[in-house]
Parts: C-alpha cells; sequence; structure tokens
C-alpha cells in the first residue's frame, strides 16, 4: 500500500486527493495545503508544506515514504519540484521543468508549435507598448488576442473586441505590471472564430492516452459574458465534436508535442492539457498547459472508470502502453463553480458556507471545494474567489445541468455567484437535428475524387504497352494485340493481403502492402507461365484516409512495374460500420496471357514422372501467409512491433516480418518459356509447400525434398521456437524460405538451375535444387520433406557430430569459449553472435548466455541461435558476493575462458573481477577516460563535445578504468538528443565489440596486469583492428 501527496489547495487538487483515496493501492493521501474539502476525505489528511521550499518537501516525503508526489498547480512545475524529487529518487507525476515550459512560456510554446508544424494563430512576440501597439494598427489580421507570455493564474489572456481594447490590455500588462515579471512578454496574436474546447491527454513521455474532450466556461456571466476568469464550470465528454476531430488532435497536435519535445530533449511525462478552438479550417492550438485543467479536472476524472494510481505510476515509468485506460460509457459530467462576490478581481473572504454536506449526500452529486478553510470554530468559511464547484454525474448533459443546479441552490454563502448555463453549447448542438446528408453517414464522396485525382499521376507511371484508358473511367481497357498476342489464352489471380494488413496498420507502415498485394496475384499466374498485363485493385475501409490509401497505391504501382502490368482501375469503398475507421482491407485483380501455339501450357502434369528434379526459389522472408499464427507468435512472445527483431539486428520485429512478398515474374518467365524440360511450376503461398506443390503434381507420385538443401531465414526458426510450433505446422503454414518450384526433367535440370541462379541474383534471391520427383505408393504423403527438424529448431548439439570441447574453426583453429552476459535486448549480443556466424576464422564461440532476468530479449535471441542459456535471479541472493559466486560456478562448469559484458546491469564483486581479470571485457559508451559512469550520452552533450563513440576495455574493480583494447568513434551534432546520440553509438558499438572480443581470443592481444595496460603482438591485428 502507497503513500500519496497531492500538492496544491483547489477544486482541482480536492478531485485528485478524492480518485486517488478511492484506490485500494492507496494507504494514505496528503494534501499540501489542501483545503477543507480535502480535510474530510476518507484516507486523505492536510500537510502543512511550503509547497515552493522544495527542499522541506523532498525531506518530509523521505521522512514519510511517499510512494509517488501529484503536482496540481503549474507554478511548482515550473519551477522545479519534479526535477528535486526525482533526483532524490520520488516518484512525481508532472513535467520537469524544461517540459513545463511549454506553458510557463507562451513565446516558446509559439516557436515550438512553428517549429514542428502544430496548427495554432499567427502571431509576434513583444516587450514594449509601442511597437505592439503599431502592430495591432497594421496587421495583415485581426490582432486582438493579447497574452502575457508567463504564469498569470489562468487570467493573463485578454480577448479584445476592437484595436483601441487591444492596445489598453497592452498597456496594462506592460505598462501597468499587471502580471509582474509574468508580463515582461506579451504574445499579439490573431483572433480566432470557432468554438474552444480542452483536449488533455496522459503521457509517459513516449506513448499517450486520450482523455475525453472537455469544454471550460471561461467568461464570468451567462451567455459567455464578462470579465475572463479561471473557469466558472465545464462538462465532458462534449458530444458536438467529431471523430476525426479528436484523431487529428490527438495525432497532428497531442502525439506531436510529446514526440517533439523528445526530439528537444524536454521528454514530457504528466498531463499535456491543449486549448483548442475548432476553425472552419480546423483545430487551432489556442494554448498548451502542463497539468490538469481546473475546472475540467472535476468533470474528467469522475468519468474515469479505472483506478488513478496505477495510471501515474506507468507515466512516470514509461510503461503507460501496457495500460488500457477505462471510461464511464454513455455517461455525462457536468461541474458549476460558486464564486466570491467580487471574483476574479477583488472579493471578501471569510464567508459561512453552507449545504455542502447535504450536496455531497445526494447520488451523482459531489462537491469539490476551493477556496475553504475551517475557522478557529471550526465552521467552513470561504478562502479564495472560486470557492468551490457542484458536478453531476448523469446520462446527459441536461439532467447534468438540472442536477447541479439543484445543488447550487441548496448550497449558500453571501455574495455567493455561479452562471447557470453550462454546457448550453453542447445541450443546442444536441438539441439540433441535423440534415442528413451522405457524407454526415461517413461517406465523403469529394474526398474520394480527390483521392482518385492525387493517384492518376503515380497510376500513370505503371503504364505499358496496351493500356487504352485513363484512370476514372468506368472500365479499365487493355489491348492484348498491341502487347504482342495474336491468340492469347487469359489467365487471371484474385488474392488478398490476409490479416498481414493488422501489423502494417499497428505499425502505421502502409507502403509495402501495395507490393504484397500484386506479388500474390501475379506469381500465381506466373505458374500458368503467363505473362502479367493489367492489374485493378480494391481498397475498403471505414474511413477514408489519403495518406494511408496513397501509400498503399504506392506499393501497388511499384510492384506493378517490377512484375511488368499495368494499374488501370480499381475501387476505393468507403464503408462505416463495416469496418473502424483506422482500418481498411485490401484485394487484387491481375489478369496476364501467354501466346497459344507458341508458349507451353502450365502445368502438364501427365509429363512428370519419377526422377524430375524440383528446384526451390527462395523467399524474403513470410510473404503474406500465416499472419494469423504469427500474430499470435508475436503476442505469446511478449515482444513489441517495435522492439528489435530478436533474430536480426537492423529492423523492428514489425519492419521484419512486414518485408514484402517476392516477385517472380521477370527473372522466371524467360526461363519458363524458353528452357525446355519443364514441366510446372508452384507459388508456395497458404497451406506451406506441403499444401501448395501437391496442386501442380500427379497423383502417382511425391515430392521428396530435402530441407538442408536451402536456406532457411532466421524469422520462421523464431516463429517455430517462440510459439513451440511443430514441424509438420510450420510447413503446413508457411513457406520456410521457398517461395516458388519449378518442375524439370532430370538432364535440363542444371540448365534451368543455372539460368534462375543468373537471373534472380540482382534481386538478393537464389535459386537451388531442393527435391526430386518418386513414385508414391498408396499410404505415402504427397510431399516428404526431410531434415526439418534440424533445419528449422537450432540444436544445441554441434555440427559434424563432434564434442563441443573440440569445436574448432574453419581453419583448423580452436575457437574459444566465450559467454555473454546479459540484462536487456541483447543487440551487442546479436553482433556478436552475427559475427561469429559469418566470419570464416572466427577465433570464439558464444557457448553460454548467463542473464539476472527472464524472459529478457536477449535471451531470447540466444535460445534462437540454439546457445545454451541460464538465468541465476539475483534477487534470490542475500548478497552481491553470493550471486557471483553462483555465476562463477556455471561458469566454470562450462569450461568458460572469457566473459562479455553486453548490457548487464549488475555491479561485480572485487573478487570476481580479480579472478576474471584478463578474460573479461566491457563496452562503454563514450571514448574513455572521458565521460565514465552513468549517463554517458548526457555527460557528453552536457560537455558540448563534437565528438563521442564507445570503447571496448577490460574490466576493473575501479568502474570504466581497465586497460583499454578498443574505440570507435562517432560525431555529435548541435541537434543531437541522449536518443540520437545513442543510436549513434549503438550502431559503432555493434561493429568494434566482436572485433574487439576476437582480437582477444585469437591472441593478438592481452592484459598486462601488472601495468594495466594492453599488450600487443608485432604484427597487425585480425580484421584490421
Amino acid at each position: 500500500m502507497s503513500k500519496v501527496l497531492v500538492i496544491g489547495s483547489g477544486g482541482r487538487e480536492h478531485c485528485l486527493a478524492w480518485k486517488l483515496s478511492q484506490s485500494d493501492k492507496v494507504a494514505q493521501v496528503f494534501a499540501s495545503p489542501g483545503n477543507a474539502g480535502t480535510s474530510k476525505l476518507d484516507k486523505c489528511k492536510n500537510q502543512p508544506l511550503s509547497i515552493h521550499n522544495h527542499t522541506e518537501v523532498t525531506e518530509w516525503c523521505l521522512k514519510e515514504n511517499i510512494s509517488l508526489v501529484v503536482v496540481g498547480p503549474e507554478c511548482p512545475l515550473a519551477n522545479g519540484i519534479t526535477d528535486h524529487l526525482s533526483e532524490n529518487g520520488i516518484a512525481c507525476f508532472g513535467p520537469t521543468a524544461r517540459a513545463a515550459i511549454i506553458e510557463a512560456s507562451k513565446a516558446f510554446a509559439k516557436l515550438f508549435m512553428e517549429k514542428y508544424s502544430i496548427p495554432t494563430a499567427k502571431y509576434k512576440e513583444f516587450t514594449d507598448s509601442k511597437s505592439a501597439c503599431d502592430h495591432i494598427n497594421s496587421a495583415p489580421y485581426p490582432a486582438l488576442v493579447v497574452k502575457a507570455s508567463g504564469l498569470a493564474g489562468g487570467k493573463g489572456v485578454i480577448v479584445a473586441r476592437t484595436k483601441a481594447e487591444a492596445c489598453k490590455a497592452v498597456n496594462t500588462i506592460l505598462n501597468e505590471n499587471k502580471f509582474g515579471e509574468a508580463g515582461k512578454t506579451i504574445i499579439i496574436e490573431e483572433l480566432l472564430w470557432g468554438e474552444e474546447f480542452s483536449f488533455l491527454c496522459f503521457t509517459d513521455g513516449t506513448n499517450i492516452e486520450m482523455m475525453p474532450p472537455a469544454q471550460d466556461h471561461k467568461r464570468l456571466l451567462d451567455g459567455d459574458q464578462g470579465p475572463n476568469t479561471g473557469g466558472m464550470g465545464s462538462y465532458c465528454p462534449c458530444p458536438q465534436i467529431s471523430k476525426s476531430t479528436v484523431e487529428f488532435v490527438k495525432h497532428k497536435i497531442l502525439q506531436a508535442v510529446v514526440d517533439g519535445m523528445r526530439n528537444d530533449g524536454r521528454k514530457y511525462v504528466g498531463v499535456l492539457y491543449a486549448g483548442i478552438i475548432i476553425t472552419k479550417n480546423g483545430p487551432r492550438v489556442l494554448e498548451f498547459n502542463c497539468r490538469f485543467g481546473d475546472p475540467e479536472c472535476q468533470v474528467i476524472l469522475p468519468l474515469l472508470d479505472c483506478d488513478l494510481f496505477p495510471i501515474l505510476m506507468a507515466c512516470i515509468s514509461g510503461s503507460l502502453n501496457q495500460h488500457c485506460l477505462k471510461w464511464k460509457q454513455n455517461t455525462s459530467a457536468l461541474t458549476i463553480v460558486m464564486a466570491s462576490c467580487g471574483y476574479p478581481d477583488h472579493y471578501e473572504t471569510g464567508k459561512q458556507i453552507s449545504g455542502i454536506r447535504s450536496v455531497n449526500e445526494r447520488a451523482n452529486l459531489q462537491v469539490f471545494e476551493a477556496g475553504t478553510k475551517f475557522d478557529e470554530s471550526d465552521v467552513i468559511v470561504t478562502s479564495g474567489g472560486r470557492v468551490l464547484a457542484v458536478t453531476a454525474i448523469a446520462d446527459s448533459l441536461s439532467i447534468c445541468l438540472g442536477l447541479a443546479l439543484a445543488g447550487v441552490n441548496q448550497i449558500s454563502f453571501q455574495g455567493a455567484c455561479h452562471r447557470n448555463d453550462i454546457g448550453y453549447h453542447a445541450i443546442d448542438s444536441f438539441n439540433r437535428k441535423p440534415s442528413l446528408t451522405y457524407a454526415l453517414s461517413g461517406v465523403d464522396i469529394g474526398k474520394g475524387d480527390a483521392f482518385v485525382s492525387s493517384i492518376k499521376s503515380m497510376v500513370k507511371n505503371s503504364a505499358r504497352t496496351g493500356c487504352l484508358a485513363d484512370l476514372g473511367g468506368f472500365g479499365g481497357l487493355f489491348n492484348p494485340k498491341a502487347a504482342g498476342y495474336r491468340d492469347p489464352v487469359l489467365v487471371s489471380g484474385c488474392d488478398g493481403v490476409g490479416t498481414k494488413l493488422l501489423i502494417a496498420q499497428a505499425c502505421g507502415s502502409h507502403k509495402t502492402i501495395g507490393i504484397d498485394l500484386v506479388a500474390m496475384c501475379v506469381n500465381d499466374i506466373l505458374t500458368h507461365n503467363a505473362e502479367p498485363l493489367f492489374f485493378l485493385d480494391y481498397f475498403a475501409c471505414g474511413k477514408l484516409q489519403q495518406h494511408v490509401a496513397k501509400d498503399v497505391v504506392e506499393g501497388i504501382t511499384k510492384a506493378c512495374r517490377e512484375s511488368g502490368c499495368a494499374l488501370i482501375g480499381g475501387e476505393t469503398a468507403e464503408m462505416p460500420g463495416m469496418y473502424d475507421t483506422q482500418h481498411y482491407d485490401v484485394a487484387g485483380f491481375a489478369v496476364g496471357a501467354y501466346e497459344r501455339g507458341r508458349d507451353s501450357a502450365l502445368p502438364r502434369v501427365d509429363e512428370i514422372e519419377p526422377g524430375d528434379c524440383i528446384i526451390g526459389i527462395s523467399s524474403t522472408g513470410l510473404h503474406s501467409n500465416g499472419f494469423s499464427l504469427v500474430r499470435k507468435v508475436v503476442e505469446i512472445s511478449g515482444l513489441k512491433l517495435t522492439d528489435p527483431a530478436p533474430f536480426e539486428t537492423s529492423m523492428t520485429l514489425g519492419e521484419s516480418i512486414l518485408t514484402p512478398t517476392a516477385i517472380y515474374c521477370k527473372p522466371l518467365l524467360p526461363i519458363l518459356r524458353h528452357c525446355p524440360g519443364i514441366k510446372s511450376a508452384a507459388h508456395i503461398t497458404g497451406g506451406g509447400i506441403i499444401g501448395n506443390l501437391p496442386r501442380v503434381l500427379p497423383c502417382h507420385v511425391t515430392a521428396q525434398l530435402n530441407a538442408e538443401s536451402w536456406n532457411i531465414p532466421k524469422v520462421f526458426k523464431w516463429i517455430c521456437s517462440a510459439g513451440n510450433i511443430t514441424t509438420d505446422e510450420m510447413l503446413a503454414t508457411f513457406n520456410c524460405g521457398i517461395g516458388f518450384c519449378i518442375v524439370v526433367s532430370h538432364n535440363c535440370a542444371e540448365t534451368v538451375l543455372s539460368k534462375c541462379q543468373k537471373n534472380l541474383v540482382h534481386l538478393g534471391l537464389s535459386a537451388m535444387k531442393i527435391g526430386e520427383i518418386a513414385q508414391r505408393d498408396t499410404e505415402s504423403c504427397r510431399v516428404h520433406v526431410r531434415n526439418i527438424e534440424n533445419a528449422l529448431r537450432p540444436q544445441e548439439c554441434l555440427r559434424n557430430g563432434c564434442k563441443e570441447e573440440q569445436l574448432q574453426n574453419g581453419f583448423g583453429l580452436q575457437q574459444r569459449k566465450v559467454a555473454v552476459l546479459v540484462s536487456g535486448t541483447g543487440t551487442n549480443l546479436q553482433a556478436l553472435m552475427d559475427y561469429a556466424s559469418s566470419v570464416p576464422n572466427c577465433t570464439y564461440k558464444i557457448s553460454l548466455v548467463l542473464s539476472n532476468k527472464k524472459g529478457v530479449l536477449g535471451v531470447q535471441r540466444a535460445k534462437l541461435a540454439g546457445i545454451p542459456t541460464q538465468i541465476i535471479n539475483h534477487k534470490e541472493f542475500s548478497s552481491r558476493e553470493k550471486f557471483d559466486e553462483a555465476m562463477d560456478n556455471l561458469l566454470t562448469a562450462a569450461d568458460i575462458e572469457f566473459i562479455c559484458l553486453a548490457g548487464f546491469m549488475r555491479l561485480l564483486s572485487g573478487w570476481f573481477v580479480q579472478k576474471w581479470r584478463g578474460q573479461i571485457i566491457n563496452v562503454h559508451p563514450s571514448i574513455l577516460p572521458a565521460f565514465k559512469g552513468i549517463n554517458a550520452h548526457q555527460q557528453v552533450l552536457d560537455a558540448g563535445v563534437c565528438v563521442s563513440g564507445c570503447t571496448v576495455h577490460f574490466v576493473s574493480e575501479k568502474m570504466d578504468e581497465g586497460a583499454i583494447l578498443a574505440q570507435e568513434t562517432v560525431p555529435v551534432y548541435p541537434e543531437d538528443t541522449v536518443e540520437k546520440l545513442q543510436e549513434r553509438v549503438k550502431i559503432a558499438e555493434h561493429k568494434i565489440f566482436p572485433r574487439a572480443l576476437e582480437v582477444l581470443t585469437s591472441g593478438q592481444a592481452q592484459l598486462d596486469k601488472t601495468k594495466n595496460k594492453v599488450l600487443w603482438r608485432k604484427h597487425k591485428p585480425v580484421n584490421g583492428l
């Protein structure tokens, strides 16, 4: 059970404390300074702290063992309270000072929006009143919004009706110093027309989770009259906002801000609030806040239908994407603020309040107190301008308004004022019945027409001889005679991409989908010796997103050019209700031809006989089949699509499995047409090689294949291992490395094989003899694949049957046994493995991978490569020495000679380092001896140096002070962030670490333990190191 401190004293903080006190993970909530309302909550206690004295707050949190601090108002955040608490190991929900500047400086926010193309109003920045007024009077737009750049308690914005009124506001802020330091700089902004809304999201600095939009009512009086205030009421959600607008704000504004701040080295964690106006030209940002809005918080959190505490902790830990927020469905919330007489200017306090308890006892009502306190007589009195807010929850906003007004009328204090029309915009919008149109039903004909126009030039680039019409007609026309056919036999193919689409949609990567679509169709008709002539596509979606559809069509046109056919038409169907707005489906139709009497028809099944050879053409990977199973394997593996692929270092898992399907037409069609002896061809798609090859074989024969005759890509081995899938299931589902097969007579096989290899090499594909045709008895299967177990499942037994102790490299030199210690993703481990498998004379072999954490990606990489693994949980040992002793026993038992630390997040004890001294190396992400220890990249950026890199060094008892074995430099650019520099250094690590290890294991270098220096052989070290 945790203790939580909520900092602040307003209605927002009362609401936060109210929601957190409902958590079964929270034992105690403290509010500092709090108000009368927070002191009455169960599990909550007011704590008098000087919240601007960060040292006092920190010391109290450490003393009380506070698990989480939640900061309500903006000032402590802008002044760096999060930085101070975090530096002392206290979890704090709210952005750092560097990130909170997005609210603390409107000038910064405007420059930031310009930099990242976030839509906002036109503006200029000023520090003197004359220049500001000159601009107001001469600007080519209505320059009527005057803003204090700094923090002004939500009151620093004046929306003027005339230029004279705007100039008066300038004088009030700059010359009369109304907002003090906050008004030293002002922003003069374009007046935009539209309705204003508040869009908020939780963020962990990378991921965001949106809250339902709310609308605040800033003006004091009904009908949006009177002066601006901190907010006189709010409601949530806002039915007049379209889903497309919400999606735009989510991706183009909120996510863009989080990404931009992270890119600028200002990682933003907490609540991000965007004040948005919906104009006729779309959403525009009015302001950003670095915290919950008040009173928006009082209508948003009551609709949260899950525990708030783990959400806040997930933001801090960077794991927000692992949490699914739940909101009450078909429910609205509305709050009405009761303010003191004279607010927002001068007002009196100390007025006795009555009726709060009776309102709180009513169903569906909750009072959130702000400017309240207990006086000397223990009576609740007013202590601020905005005194309290009455929040109602019901099925509709109109019911909410009635309930909230009834609650307000039960509460009284002298001079109380409130609005009676909160939510009237939404209620009016809901009551108005719109005139229905096709567009309002979800189908935008104009957008569809615009999309077709936008792709015409792209489609035209795929044209070939025979095309007769441009895109946009009722049908696509093609003249086969113009393409060289006099008596053509037409061959058609139709296919889709299946659930590979879900991977593409999850990754936001659509350009390869069009390639898959074309490839699946044209490869099918190629099996009949047909040349692809033209192609038509079908694109169906819930809502047309032009950039997505355009990416798909771009892939289609690229694949059409690669296969030699023309995209002559298609259909784009917008079907709301059939598909989600983010989802789409595709289908393709290809038509090809062969010339009767000139080209041989395939397959010629009757001519196939025992002794015929089977030539296999390699695939590029999964192609487009079996993805329902692939997605299940990804799910149970625990990996995200954005994680590095566990079977290669250069791509994410999503990028790797989206590798497009190979197109075989141009390299293979001349061979099928002109080489004698070819009897049939098969495209290996859904059903795998054992399901597709029999389609072009007679029933009395069987195909005998040898899985060791071709290279099975690592992705299939990973799927087989991670999913614990039988080899029979793999063969019946996936192509397993063979995308196309040709059956050819034995005496013509070498000629066909040679031509295939020659034509395929420029595509990075290969051809090989993978089997032969044999007589089939009635009991035997149509396709038999031998050695598939050895080929698909990496074996821990070693090649050629020799014992591990006798393992030698290709030159007869003994390989040295190496252990790699990992705690994380294992990208350096992958680099070590890739080097060992690709360098013929490599002098090391990874014999053991050891980790202190179960299930990490590094261990999965090792298992996929057939390397023995061991997990030792350090938490199960009473001391570091005991843990190291257990490691040492395993290393000794495995006859390990050298150790590599590859992201091993444990400090090694002195005796362990001494025992393995000269045999244990590490890679550090800087050019030692500079920038030792943790946060090396940040140290580099803070120092302003121009060069960084990585260092492979022997491990010594003192951190990062061992003798240097190798170094690799990378440039440091002015715009670098920690993430950018880290990525560049990682590439250098992957290059230098394996080479340094081989220098050590080959004997080219060794440690002089007396002098702590490297002794080198006289001749040049291996691999140029």
